[in-house]
């Protein structure tokens, strides 16, 4: 096996949050995907978790933003300085230059593979590897993926939902549609608006998600929760008892365009690797897959069974970071993202 340098690296670069994976040392950073920065000179003020709390809350002087927009660069300038603040955070040395593998949604554009590719290099990486977000939460997930033999995953992110069949360790059938868990947040702040004439911000909207939501009826586990904002006619702060049928209700637009893709998917899927998924089930992954009963509602719409990773939130970092191991094989093959490379080098480098 090829030595692992100290400053190889896998970043999940995501629409919510980005983890940063160092070879020999596992998973080192989670923070959101925000940067705080200076609306007339550009610069940067706070990166992760601290410009987090910035949103909603900066002067007129400052923006706090998340510069990836459904998985894939919206700013490119102040993606730079996120990638350049969390490589540093991690090295500690202005002199270093790791090597990089970044996992990109199977659905970007050459232009968008390009941009990551840069923004990358332009932080002070000295090399950079794109791998699939689908191929990653495989690996992560321990799924052998270089058996001839049909996986499914569906990862649900932030900002894009994956869904990709996977064997002899490349995606044979992928599909990825800009939906994931901020249009369940946009879609809940919308029906509140609509509903009780209330403005909330995206993390209460997220906290909603999170307390109240879920994919089938709760029966007798039916909540309810206190939600406050600004009321819109009296502009004053007002507080509203929120109950989780209305979230349900609020979310089914989302949840159904993701069903739709895994239906598609499934339906595109040649028959032998069909029957292997329907013997196997579907593998779940992403932040969004959390949703309660999420996984049962797939199970009912696509009659196989389904599982979800042991750690959704990181099996796409942890897959990535098991690539490092590998990056000396993986420099022979071409640096843009592409179903050729996807990972049969590296995996086979391994027998």
């Amino acid at each position: 096996m090829p030595s692992l340098g100290v400053h190889d690296m896998a970043i999940d670069l995501g629409t919510a949050n980005t983890l940063v994976y160092v070879g020999g040392r596992g998973i080192v950073v989670s923070e959101p995907s925000v940067v705080a920065s200076d609306l007339g000179s550009g610069a940067v003020h706070a990166v992760g978790a601290e410009a987090e709390l910035m949103i909603g809350r900066t002067p007129a002087t400052i923006s706090a933003t998340r510069p990836l927009r459904h998985g894939v660069i919206a700013d490119f300038e102040v993606t730079e300085e996120m990638l350049r603040y969390f490589i540093r955070k991690v090295i500690d040395r202005r002199t270093a230059h790791p090597r990089l593998i970044v996992c990109a949604p199977s659905g970007v554009t050459e232009v968008e593979k390009r941009a990551v590719e840069e923004a990358s290099l332009a932080a002070g990486a000295r090399q950079v590897h794109l791998i699939e977000e689908p191929i990653a939460a495989a690996i992560g997930a321990g799924l052998e993926i270089e058996e001839p033999v049909g996986r499914m995953v569906v990862d649900v992110g932030g900002g894009t939902s994956e869904m990709a069949v996977i064997s002899l360790g490349g995606i044979v059938i992928a599909r990825s549609v800009r939906v994931g868990g901020y249009e369940m947040d946009e879609a809940i702040a919308s029906y509140i608006r609509n509903a009780y004439q209330l403005a909330i911000g995206s993390r209460t909207a997220e906290t909603i998600k999170i307390e109240l939501g879920s994919a089938l009826p709760l029966g007798d586990g039916e909540r309810i929760f206190e939600v406050r904002g600004r009321h819109l006619v009296s502009g004053l702060p007002t507080a509203v008892q929120l109950r989780s049928e209305e979230v349900r209700a609020a979310i089914a637009t989302p949840l159904a365009e993701i069903l739709r893709a895994i239906r598609d998917t499934l339906e595109q899927t040649p028959p032998e690797l069909a029957s292997d998924i329907a013997r196997d089930g579907i593998l779940l992954a992403g932040g969004g897959t959390l949703i309660r009963d999420f996984d049962e509602l797939v199970a009912r719409e696509t009659g196989m069974p389904v599982s979800r990773a042991e750690s959704p939130l990181t099996c796409v970092a942890v897959g990535s970071g098991q690539a490092l191991d590998h990056l000396d094989t993986l420099s022979l093959t071409t640096r843009q993202l592409g179903r050729s490379p996807a990972t049969p080098d590296w995996r086979t480098a391994q027998s």
